[in-house]
C-alpha cells in the first residue's frame, strides 16, 4: 500500500484490496506480545514471594524416583500455599525444564552414597543435613528448618529456620560452621534436593575441600541419621504444638534443640547426651550454638 498511497487515498486502496482500513495501521512490535509475566506470586495469607520460591517448592514436589506429576497435579498442591493458576504453573515448569519428559540436570558428576551406614570414628568426620517443613497454623503456611547433624555424636551443630531456604542460605550456614570448625576433609551427606545440587553450593563445598555425598533418589534410609532426628522432632515437638506464629515456633525449636543436645539421652551413643559425647571426644571445644549463646 505504501507504494501506491501517493496516487490515491488509503480508503480507496482498502476498497480495491477488500480489507478493513483499520488493519493498515498495524505496526509489528519486537518481542513477545502481551503483558510481561509477573515475577512474584501471592501466598494464601497475602504475602508476595518471588517466583524462585515457587520453583523451589515445585522441585520438592517432583523430587521422587517415579515422577508422574504433571503441571495440573502440581497446581493442585501449590494452591494449598499460593494463589496461582495452572497457566502460570505450566509457564514456570516449562521455563525450568520441570514438565513431564524433561530432565533436571546440574553441572558436574555427583558422588553417590556407597555405604548406607556411616561408621564415624570422631566428631566432624561425617556431617549430614536436610530440610523439613513445619506448619505454622496461625499464619496458615509452612516454614522450613535445616539442621546440620554430626554423625559421631548425633549433635546438632547448627541450624536455620526460615520461610524459604535458598542456595545462599546454605552457603552462609556452612560459612558459619566453618568459622568455628575447620570443615576441610569433612564428608557431608545429603539428598538430591534442588538446594543441595545447586552449582553454587557444590562449588563452595569443593573450594572448602568438603566431600559432598548424595543419597540415591527415593532412599531416605541412606540419610538415616538426620531422618531419625526429624522423626524425633516430629513426634516430640511438631505433633504436640500448634504454633501461632513463626516467632513462637522458632523459640520452641531453639529450646528443643538445646534440650536434645544437652539433656536428652540418646540410645545409639550409649544412653548419653550428644553434648557429653562431643565433650568427651573434643574437650575444651565449643560448637557454633554454644559460641553464639555465649
Amino acid at each position: 500500500m505504501a507504494r501506491y498511497q501517493r496516487n490515491t487515498t488509503r480508503k480507496e486502496l482498502c476498497r480495491w484490496l477488500e480489507v478493513p482500513r483499520s488493519v493498515t495501521y498495524y505496526k509489528p512490535r519486537q518481542g513477545t506480545p502481551g503483558v510481561k509475566p509477573s515475577c512474584e506470586t501471592m501466598t494464601v495469607d497475602g504475602v508476595s514471594v518471588s517466583n524462585e520460591d515457587v520453583i523451589a517448592r515445585i522441585r520438592q514436589l517432583i523430587d521422587t524416583e517415579f515422577n508422574a506429576f504433571g503441571y495440573e497435579y502440581i497446581t493442585h498442591e501449590l494452591k494449598k500455599e499460593y494463589i496461582i493458576n495452572k497457566k502460570k504453573v505450566y509457564r514456570l515448569m516449562l521455563a525450568n525444564d520441570l514438565l513431564l519428559g524433561k530432565m533436571i540436570r546440574s553441572a558436574g558428576k555427583r558422588d553417590f552414597v556407597q555405604f548406607r551406614r556411616i561408621e564415624a570414628t570422631k566428631p566432624l568426620e561425617y556431617l549430614c543435613w536436610d530440610i523439613k517443613y513445619i506448619w505454622i497454623n496461625g499464619e496458615r503456611r509452612n516454614y522450613y528448618i535445616l539442621c546440620i547433624l554430626d554423625v559421631f555424636t548425633r549433635k546438632i551443630v547448627d541450624w536455620i529456620f526460615q520461610s524459604s531456604i535458598r542456595q545462599l542460605d546454605l552457603i552462609n550456614l556452612l560459612r558459619r560452621v566453618n568459622h568455628f570448625h575447620q570443615l576441610q576433609g569433612v564428608v557431608l551427606r545429603n539428598d538430591n534436593g534442588s538446594q543441595f545440587i545447586a552449582n553454587k553450593v557444590r562449588n563452595f563445598l569443593k573450594n572448602s575441600e568438603v566431600r559432598q555425598e548424595f543419597t540415591h533418589v527415593a532412599t531416605p534410609e541412606e540419610n538415616s541419621y538426620i531422618e531419625a532426628f526429624h522423626s524425633i522432632l516430629e513426634r516430640e515437638v511438631i505433633e504436640r504444638n500448634e504454633f501461632a506464629s513463626y516467632y513462637e515456633a522458632k523459640e520452641t525449636l531453639q529450646r528443643f534443640i538445646k534440650h536434645y543436645n544437652e539433656r536428652r539421652l540418646h540410645r545409639s551413643i550409649g544412653f548419653t547426651t550428644p553434648q557429653k559425647k562431643w565433650e568427651e571426644a573434643m574437650p575444651n571445644t565449643l560448637t557454633v550454638l554454644e559460641e553464639v549463646s555465649n
